[in-house]
């Protein structure tokens, strides 16, 4: 069971990817704002993040500004963007911040699990590597 921040400030949201993620056996840690998503990096161990682009007080992107200069593993943690914002050049911008993945809003739950699954997938594969 792999531990996933869901950080969006509408709840809907969270608790729609909260009841994908948990009935594929994830654990769910949700965050309403940027700074609270923050804050979970040094709550708990996560496996992997995913955050609205636009939220109150601190954005999706920065937070994984802040993230990728953080200088132990939780720097490292795979991170999903979610967000309406779909012009290339927005994109452009939260791919080149330091996210993984970009998805755009509406999106499909299960595409969502799927793509934090393949995520998990490679994150164990690069561990065994090592």
């Amino acid at each position: 069971m792999a531990c996933i921040l869901v950080a969006d400030d509408e709840p809907d949201i969270r608790r729609i990817i909260g009841i994908f993620l948990r009935r594929a056996g994830h654990e769910v840690i949700e965050a309403r704002d940027g700074m609270e998503a923050l804050a979970a990096f040094g709550q708990v161990r996560l496996d992997v993040a995913i955050m609205d682009v636009v939220m109150p007080g601190m954005t999706g992107i920065d937070v994984v500004r802040a993230l990728r200069l953080m200088p132990d593993a939780t720097g490292n943690t795979p991170v999903i963007l979610l967000s309406a914002r779909a012009l290339p050049h927005e994109v452009a911008a939260g791919v080149e911040t330091g996210a993984d993945r970009y998805m755009v809003k509406p999106f499909s739950p299960a595409a969502l699990v799927g793509a934090v699954d393949q995520m998990l997938r490679e994150r164990s594969g690069e561990l065994d590597a090592r």
